[in-house]
Parts: structure tokens; sequence; C-alpha cells
């Protein structure tokens, strides 16, 4: 796999603080698909600090709306979904480049710096549930072959979180292989939903998680959120 069969999609709200580290460590000849609902200047400087191999489309939405709208403007065989508050690190697109004989790869999130031991734990968790027969996917670090997704129909435009973990779930159901890759991790720079609350956003995630994949949500409640972005930017 090359760079060239890659683009990179990412979605992007008020991340100017961010989004200079995140370019940093994103190969330059890597497409790159930015959708952007920002308020800030994020979007201007993305095309400032990278204007090759770059489109930003400014179009708000949520953020699941975001990635199936990257997905449909990219023009790679592979989509790499990915989220601004994290860094690659050395190595990361090469060991991509290693990759073959499944049509989903995802991998975890660490921290070099704050709650270390957190995202350690959410990693095994990964892990453990990958091992169980259940993909525990992020959509800060998630690689699909674009035939794939389209087989599937997309991610689920209803949902405006956990449309990561839905959408492969959806994609095993259908046949697909996913792997967990713990040596593709990435690096989180931006901490400010666990600074609310560890064991909010833990148990946000698990109680809707078990719900999408026991489709025991009714339809009507896959579009809240239950404040998961609230008070996102405070």
């Amino acid at each position: 796999m090359l760079l060239s069969d890659i683009t990179l999609v990412l979605p992007t709200r008020d991340e100017a603080h961010n989004i200079g580290a995140f370019l940093e460590s994103v190969p330059s000849p890597m497409p790159l698909v930015v959708v952007d609902a920002s308020r800030d200047e994020t979007p201007d400087l993305i095309e400032t600090l990278r204007p090759e191999h770059t489109l930003v489309l400014r179009e708000p939405g949520s953020v699941t709306e975001a990635r199936q709208r990257g997905a449909s403007a990219a023009r790679t065989q592979w989509l790499l979904f990915s989220d601004a508050d994290v860094i690659f690190p050395r190595g990361y697109f090469e060991r991509l480049g290693n990759l073959s004989g499944h049509a989903v790869y995802y991998g975890p999130k660490l921290s070099e710096g704050r709650f270390r031991a957190y995202y350690r734990r959410i990693a095994m968790a990964q892990a453990l549930s990958h091992a169980c027969g259940i993909p525990a996917a992020s959509g800060s670090n998630l690689l699909i072959r674009r035939d794939a997704l389209e087989r599937v129909g997309g991610f689920d435009l209803r949902l405006s979180c956990n449309e990561d973990s839905e959408i492969v779930w959806r994609l095993r159901r259908a046949g697909c292989r996913v792997a967990f890759r713990k040596d593709l991790a990435v690096y989180a720079t931006d901490h400010r939903r666990i600074e609310r609350g560890r064991l909010r956003k833990t148990l946000h995630s698990i109680s809707r998680c078990i719900l999408l994949y026991t489709n025991l949500m009714p339809q009507k409640y896959r579009t809240y959120d239950w404040g998961y972005w609230q008070h996102r930017d405070g």
C-alpha cells in the first residue's frame, strides 16, 4: 500500500489550536480531505500550512456527515479517518504500507502527556473487545477500504457520535475482515472531554455502544448525542 493509495479524511470544528501539530505529523504527499464546520480560523490555517495535496470543504454538519462527505470526495482505494486532536508518530505511515488482507484496520489512541494510564486502559479494553469478536474502533485512527465502505452504504448519518464503532460493526457483519493493530497508535494532544470527567466519558461511550450494537436504541434517539458535545469548546 502506497501513500498515494490512501486519502486522509479529517472533520474539523474550531481546531486552530490543534491543527498545526496534526499537519506536521502527516506526510506532505498524502492526499488530505478536510470537511470543516469551524467558527475560527481553522480552514484558513490548513490552506496556509498545507497548500498542496489538500482539499478543504467548508460545510457545516455533524462529525458523521463530515466523515461521509470526505469519503465521497476522496478518489483513492483506502480512506484513513482521523481527528485534529491527535498526531501520528514516526513510522506510522510506513507501517500502513505493510498492511494487506483486511478491509478495515484500526489502532489505539494513546497519550505521551496527560492521562497516559487512562488511554492505556482504553487501548487494553479495545484489544479485549476485539479478541471477543466485537471491534471497538475509534474515528481518530480508522483505515477502511473504499469499496467496503460503499458496499454497506457508508456511515449512518443519523448518528451524531459513535459512528466509528457502528460502521465497523456493519462492515464485519457484511463479511469484511477487521484487524486491530496495537502498533498503529496515534497520540492525543487535546484532552478536553477527559478533563470534564473520565467516568462520564467512559459510561457515555459504553452505554451508547451497547444499545447500538444490540440494536436496542430507538431510531428516533440515534440523532441525539446525550450531551457528548456539550460545552465542547468551553
